[in-house]
This record gives C-alpha cells, sequence and structure tokens, in this order.
C-alpha cells in the first residue's frame, strides 16, 4: 500500500444555495455532428469569477481577417477576440480535469477549432462563455476515453530507502506535469482569493482530482474550483440539479478519502524570506553541499522524480540519497521560471561539452512552507520548458545572464 502523500487543504465548498433559472427552456442535445455542446439555459458567464475575462494573448489570432462574418452574430476578428479572453481560464479547467500540461494545451486548440466550426448554431440563449465551456468539456471527457490515469510517484509507491537506484523510465503520460501559474491563474487580484486559486492548482491536488470519474471530476472543478451552480453545471452536463450534487457528494468522498499529510499554508509568492530560502537551496543544489542543503529542508520533506517512480521522504533519506554519485544532480544549473502549480519553479539545465553551454532536463518544483523546504518535484522532461518560455539551450554566457547570482 502506497504511503500517505502530501495534498493541499480541501476546498471550501460553496453553499448549495440555488436560484431560479433565468429561461426555462429545455437544453438542446449536448451534441451535434462537430461534438459542439448545445446552448445551456442557465447563464454561468453573467457572473463574473476567478479567471473570467483573462486572457493569454500570446495565442491570440488564428490567420483569419477580422469584418469576416464568422456565424453566431459574430465576425471573425470579435470572434477571435471574444475567445481568446477564455484561453486562460480553459487551459486551468482542462489542466485540472486531464492533468497534463500538454494535454490541456491540446484540448483548449481543439476546444477553439470546434467554437469557430459550432459557432453559426450559437443563438445567444446562453452566454458564449457557458458554450465554450461546454465545448470544452466534452473534449475533456472524449480525450478521458482513451488515457490512463496520471498519477505522482505518491500515487504509485511505498517512499524509497536513500539508497535507492533510479530504474526505467515510466512514459510521459504516467505523470501529472507541472503547468506555469500565469498560464491558467487569472491575473492580480485579492491576496486571498490569490492563495485559494494556487491552492488549487497544486500538483497534489490536481493528482487528486484524478482519482474521480472523468464526469465527478468536472463537477468538482466546476463546483468548487470555479463556483459555478448546481443549475447550471446541471444544463452544462445535460443532466440534473439531483445528479449534479450525487456526483458532487462522491467526489468530495473520493477526495477525503485520499490519504494526505496535514496541509500547510504556502507563503505569498513574494515573501522576501521565501526568496532568501530559495536563493540558498539553489544555492546548495548548483554547488551541491548537502550538509547546506540539508540545514534548509522540513523533517518530513518529499523529493520525487517523474519518470522514476521512486520518492523520497525525511530528511535522512534524501541525504542517503544524495550522498551517492549522481552526476546529472552534481553539475546541476537552475534558472529561474514562472512559478508553477503554486509554488516556486526553476528550469533544469546540465553541461554539455567543455566550454560551458548546457542543455534543458525539465523543471524543478520548490514548495516552502514554515520557513523550510517541505517537497521537491523533479520533472526529467525537457519537453515542459519551453511552457515556461524557458530555452532548451544555453551557451554559457546566456546562462550566466539568466542563472541566479552565485553567492
Amino acid at each position: 500500500m502506497a504511503a500517505p502523500r502530501p495534498t493541499p487543504t480541501p476546498l471550501v465548498p460553496r453553499p448549495d444555495v440555488e436560484r431560479p433559472d433565468p429561461s426555462p427552456d429545455p437544453d438542446p442535445d449536448l451534441t451535434n455532428g462537430n461534438g459542439v455542446g448545445g446552448e445551456a439555459a442557465a447563464r454561468p458567464g453573467d457572473a463574473v469569477r476567478p479567471g473570467s475575462g483573462t486572457g493569454d494573448e500570446r495565442h491570440a489570432g488564428n490567420g483569419r481577417s477580422g469584418g469576416a462574418s464568422a456565424g453566431g452574430g459574430f465576425d471573425a476578428g470579435d470572434l477571435d477576440r471574444q475567445l481568446e479572453r477564455y484561453r486562460r481560464e480553459l487551459t486551468g479547467y482542462c489542466y485540472r480535469m486531464l492533468g497534463g500540461a500538454h494535454e490541456a494545451e491540446d484540448a483548449v486548440q481543439e476546444t477553439m477549432l470546434r467554437a469557430w466550426k459550432g459557432i453559426g448554431g450559437f443563438e445567444g440563449r446562453s452566454a458564449l462563455r457557458s458554450w465554450v465551456y461546454r465545448i470544452a468539456t466534452n473534449v475533456c471527457l472524449e480525450m478521458l476515453r482513451s488515457t490512463q490515469r496520471r498519477a505522482l510517484p505518491m500515487d504509485l509507491a511505498a517512499p524509497a530507502p536513500g539508497t535507492t537506484q533510479p530504474g526505467a523510465r515510466l512514459p510521459e503520460s504516467t505523470w501529472v506535469q507541472p503547468m506555469p501559474d500565469n498560464r491558467i491563474l487569472p491575473g492580480p487580484a485579492d491576496p486571498a482569493d490569490q492563495a485559494v486559486a494556487r491552492e488549487s492548482i497544486r500538483l497534489a491536488f490536481v493528482a487528486a482530482l484524478q482519482h474521480l470519474t472523468p464526469r465527478q471530476r468536472a463537477v468538482v472543478i466546476l463546483r468548487d474550483v470555479l463556483h459555478w451552480r448546481a443549475s447550471e453545471v446541471a444544463q452544462l452536463l445535460d443532466g440534473t440539479v439531483v445528479s449534479v450534487n450525487s456526483a458532487l457528494q462522491r467526489g468530495r468522498a473520493v477526495l477525503a478519502s485520499v490519504d494526505h499529510h496535514p496541509a500547510v499554508a504556502l507563503p505569498p509568492a513574494d515573501d522576501p524570506a521565501t526568496r532568501a530560502l530559495l536563493d540558498r537551496y539553489v544555492d546548495a543544489f548548483e554547488r551541491f553541499d548537502v550538509g547546506l542543503l540539508v540545514d534548509i529542508l522540513h523533517e518530513d520533506v518529499t523529493l520525487a522524480m517523474p519518470p522514476f517512480d521512486f520518492w523520497l521522504q525525511g530528511i535522512a533519506a534524501v541525504r542517503a540519497w544524495s550522498d551517492q554519485a549522481h552526476d546529472p544532480c552534481r553539475q546541476a544549473r537552475y534558472i529561474p521560471a514562472p512559478a508553477a502549480n503554486g509554488v516556486a519553479a526553476f528550469g533544469h539545465y546540465r553541461p554539455v561539452g567543455s566550454d560551458g553551454d548546457v542543455e534543458g532536463v525539465g523543471m524543478h518544483l520548490v514548495e516552502v512552507a514554515g520557513g523550510r523546504v517541505r517537497s521537491v518535484h523533479v520533472h526529467l522532461d525537457p519537453s515542459l520548458l519551453p511552457l515556461f518560455d524557458l530555452p532548451l539551450t544555453l551557451t554559457s554566457a546566456e546562462l550566466e545572464a539568466r542563472a541566479r547570482p552565485r553567492h
């Protein structure tokens, strides 16, 4: 049996208070020939919620000229702009549903394509946002029919002894992947709202969601993370309020049954003490100073290294493992990256040749709590680097320009 795995504080459920539906119209068929959902009578897009109206404009534009009719009362340019407003929040939704960073972006692209193809059937009886969310839900449910459940190493085995050697690499599709906060979270917001949003994308919470059936997953995310009303979710899923509430209760029960350590509050992202601790951590790892590294670890620290299925727990195990000759770790260099899954992230590089150039190894996520490093996830997958706007290779000069100063 796997040992307890760290998970975040369960999100506080929104009270199940319903308001009358603004329209009694029956819901059309869930899909048409393009897999595009019918319009929902409830209007979840009418209220401003976390992520509403925040888009990542890096993806704006589909190569269509403005002025041409896209159908549904939109011209091409206007539809592009409207859809791009929802890209970031849709990516967050698909990421929580699927657990894979690349899969989530693929799902959003497919959602945008289906929206473009199906906009002619959009009659305006519901908000565009709710209609697009319905398409995204269909896309995710279809993708989940042909994929296995993603996990963290903590889901697969008990903690290993510090003398463990990495075994075979498991396929990328095995693992919950990290995702940059700036691709899935709303922009500047109240600090309390930011803290709740960060909790909802922590690796452990995303991994816990993967234990739910796809329908339960959609209901829990829409109700407890995005705060849609049960009537709105029922319209989106072509179900009833009773079925939604039942799925929500079952989903919450499954999440509660997943063993977890007592949750700890994450410090603010801009906390000076946290930044100083991260500087010490990077310096210790780049120098491979095991003594300095151990001094800043929490007594129950965990270390995981996907695609390997082993993980370590406790200072003694991490020290024993670090004392072994792991050349990639001893020569590692770290580049600051945008935060991922609510915690600090670094691009992980190793030298190639003798001229100081480096190549990407993957992403390194560090969770800090109580003035100590509480968990470390080293995702050895170079394909993750571009998600964080990091290059796959760096010359020695580029490395020194981007790396944290050595102390």
